[in-house]
């Protein structure tokens, strides 16, 4: 980014924290708490002050963290399933070249012992000892040699593509046994995804709408808060603005799905969840990475916050549970769980737990 583009934001980023500073909780800022509806019904929570409404905001926090993890888990059942009947599709291609090969060579041994039946039925060996002609006995033995060591191979090949094809059969069961414990794991991280947004969509519905806009200005001016506090460690007087050709493409990717729903499992082009994302767009600039943020963590090499660079993936939550891509100026976008949409939000508006890159190789090139 250019040095207009970053003065622009550093300077919004520093009027979001200075409201932040003003707007906390208990202050002039916080709305009057409406009086109890006498009709309300009992399942209807009626929240008194900012203090509740932000045990509300810790507790849906948590609850869609729960849904995140189960996500990942969900992502990377979906993975190996994918890998998993691919490797029992190659299987399968194997066993029926397996088997048209064994029968050509079932065919061959046919024919060669058939061809000793035409010659009266007794073996080379007994046919050339009976030849009373001694250039017919020295040209016999030569073409006995030649038959019984075709016969051996022969043999040996019809045995080594029997043994394959168990192995291949031995395979394709290990890899459907794999496959449907696979199924599993994936059904029950969806219902564990379900049933976390479920409650987390409940304890939502039970706010008045005006205690909805509260909650959203709580969640603002937490990640404003914990931006700030990030943005004051320095770090952004250190990092570069410079990107790798690909790093570009892949922001470039990322951002045009600004405004696109979150959906969990979903990798586009309509929807996504966060390490649907960020996959997606290092697809489409060319590089493949692993498809969770946890697994994107484990394997992709890791870079000091201080070092990293536009289309670097940070990772956040000391489980990996959620993953963004750093635009630059202190930026990132991601998206960022149920009921919200892709967007840019301060890159260390979460706790950070490391940065890694995919593309490590590259040189980087001034934008």
């Amino acid at each position: 980014m250019g040095a207009g583009k970053r003065g622009v934001l550093t300077a919004a980023v520093t009027v979001v924290c200075a409201v932040t500073v003003l707007a906390v909780p208990g202050t002039a800022f916080a709305a009057p708490t409406p009086p109890p509806d006498p009709g309300a019904t009992a399942s209807v929570t009626v929240v008194t002050s900012d203090v509740e409404l932000e045990a509300v905001r810790k507790k849906l926090d948590k609850l869609y963290r729960a849904a995140a993890r189960a996500t990942d888990e969900y992502n990377a059942a979906e993975e190996k399933a994918r890998q998993q009947t691919a490797q029992v599709v190659r299987l399968a291609k194997k066993i029926t070249e397996g088997r048209e090969k064994l029968d050509d060579l079932k065919s061959r041994a046919g024919a060669a012992a058939a061809a000793q039946y035409r010659g009266g039925g007794l073996p080379p060996e007994a046919r050339l000892v009976l030849s009373d002609d001694p250039q017919e006995f020295l040209d016999g033995a030569g073409r006995v040699r030649q038959e019984q060591h075709a016969a051996k191979g022969l043999i040996g090949e019809i045995t080594r593509t029997q043994r394959d094809l168990e192995q291949y059969a031995e395979d394709a069961r290990e890899q459907m046994r794999k496959l449907e414990a696979g199924r599993k794991v994936k059904a029950a991280a969806q219902k564990r995804i379900e049933r976390q947004i479920e409650a987390a969509e409940k304890l939502e519905a039970e706010l008045e709408q005006e205690e909805k806009e509260r909650l959203a200005r709580l969640e603002r001016q937490a990640a404003a808060r914990a931006q700030a506090t990030w943005l004051s460690s320095g770090v952004l007087e250190a990092l570069s603005s410079e990107a790798t050709p690909q790093g570009r493409k892949a922001v470039a990717y990322a951002t045009a799905q600004i405004g696109k729903p979150y959906q969990w499992g979903a990798e586009g082009p309509n929807t996504f969840d966060c390490s649907g994302l960020t996959s997606q767009a290092w697809l489409a600039a060319g590089k493949t990475i692993p498809r969770t943020s946890q697994m994107q963590w484990q394997h992709l090499e890791r870079v000091g916050v201080r070092d990293m660079r536009p289309g670097d993936l940070i990772i956040y939550w000391a489980d990996a549970s959620h993953v963004g891509m750093y635009v630059g100026d202190g930026v990132m976008v991601h998206a960022p769980r149920p009921g919200r949409t892709v967007t840019l939000a301060g890159a260390g508006s979460m706790p950070i737990l490391g940065v890694v890159r995919p593309d490590p190789e590259a040189e980087r090139h001034p934008e």
